[in-house]
């Protein structure tokens, strides 16, 4: 919809999450190298581990503002079929559980996300206590 502030939000932070996303997993590995394996400088690869999961975090938050606007495209699709006529009875239903379905893979998304980042930061946490 014109103007919804979600869909604004998530159109800004693109070009800031694709970076991210592209320079994440490298920059946490090569750090993840230079502290656990290479002994090369731990501070500067627990830096660097750190940096890989705040980019890889842009694109969980990504996918957080992605929720609201996909929940609202569907919501908008379902009003769009009944009102035109599109659609009865059953079909109207069905049309839902679809929609919805379709809705909820952006929350699956959101939670492999999260375990995800979740799974960095406890590789670097790992890291960082064994370095001690």
């Amino acid at each position: 919809a014109t103007g919804y502030f979600p869909i604004k939000l998530r159109g800004a932070i693109i070009p800031v999450t694709r970076f991210g996303s592209m320079l994440a997993m490298p920059l946490f590995f090569i750090g993840l190298l230079m502290t656990g394996f290479m002994n090369i400088d731990p501070v500067v690869g627990q830096y660097l581990m750190f940096g890989g999961i705040a980019l890889f975090s842009l694109s969980t938050l990504f996918q957080l503002v992605t929720l609201p606007v996909e929940f609202n495209a569907s919501s908008r699709a379902l009003r769009t079929l009944e009102d035109s006529g599109m659609l009865y009875g059953e079909e109207i239903s069905g049309a839902k559980q679809v929609l919805s379905a379709a809705a909820m893979t952006y929350v699956a998304a959101l939670a492999s996300s999260l375990a995800s980042l979740l799974r960095l930061i406890i590789i670097a946490s790992g890291s960082s206590n064994r370095r001690r």
